[in-house]
């Protein structure tokens, strides 16, 4: 039974060891035509690029990259359509920015493989294993971190009625039986994600935001994706694009409740909440 509270304090990659003793950023990079937030949409590798520069020059300590939406309602799209949209993606970053960490996020084995094979350093699935059951054995073969995400259901049906007797105990209960699958199958590096708005309503979203500090049971990073997502908008009767403010009220609450990395939109303002965080834990 996992029941440790003390997490690692580095991912260990291929190349690569991301130093997790304070918190760090990663920025969204999004290679889709129907993200939820339309101005995160990347079409081009000029504009990727772009982008990736900036993300870098700010503070960004990792880059996920996605081909595919994960939005409520998304439709699945298969792995030679989400390779097509991102693995020249990611060989163009490694070739300009060749220190960058980057994260490829997919639901699919041969995506992880190939994405590995172009220069990726970490997997980020949001399924947690359940949509490919290649994908354990893939990513300990591969030798690189995995992203463990919580969802009830999939996309396209995620958030018809999501129901829990106790949204926090049965979503920790859920990742700790994947991680002894993952252990099992030779993985060792692990960052749990409990889902923020995958499978969940907006209550269930802030309990898990009030007491994100339980996870750490888990023995494990936690991440916490929260960036300008419907359980901060919608109360607020706004939108993704005026969501910044409450994107990072969201995200102090998550580092004061153990959130190791943020994963954002807005890697400044998600760099500055992280400085005045740390400021605060070094004055105590």
């Amino acid at each position: 039974m996992l029941t440790s509270t003390n997490s690692p304090t580095t991912l260990r990659g291929a190349d690569r060891l991301i130093d997790l003793q304070k918190p760090i950023v990663m920025g969204i990079l999004n290679l889709t035509p129907d993200s939820f937030f339309a101005r995160s949409r990347i079409a081009e590798v000029s504009q990727l690029l772009k982008q990736v520069e900036v993300m870098l020059e700010v503070g960004a300590q990792i880059l996920d990259l996605g081909a595919m939406s994960s939005r409520p309602g998304a439709a699945i799209i298969s792995p030679e359509v989400e390779q097509k949209r991102l693995i020249e993606g990611v060989q163009q970053i490694v070739k300009a920015f060749p220190r960058a960490a980057i994260s490829v996020d997919t639901i699919w084995a041969k995506t992880a493989q190939v994405a590995v094979e172009a220069g990726a350093h970490i997997i980020n699935d949001i399924s947690g294993g359940d949509h490919d059951p290649m994908m354990y054995k893939m990513v300990a073969d591969l030798g690189v971190p995995y992203i463990m995400m919580h969802m009830q259901g999939k996309p396209n049906t995620m958030q018809d009625n999501p129901q829990y007797n106790d949204v926090v105990i049965e979503s920790i209960d859920s990742l700790r039986m994947k991680i002894e699958q993952a252990n099992a199958a030779g993985i060792d590096d692990i960052v749990i994600d409990p889902g923020f708005g995958f499978g969940k309503t907006i209550s269930h979203n802030y309990q898990i935001l009030n007491r994100l500090n339980e996870y750490q049971m888990l023995g494990y990073p936690v991440l916490a994706g929260l960036s300008r997502k419907s359980m901060l908008y919608k109360p607020l009767e706004t939108s993704p694009e005026a969501a910044l403010n409450a994107t990072t009220a969201a995200h102090m609450i998550a580092l004061q409740n153990g959130a190791t990395i943020l994963r954002v939109h807005d890697v400044k303002e998600a760099i500055e909440a992280i400085k005045i965080y740390n400021l605060c834990q070094e004055n105590l």
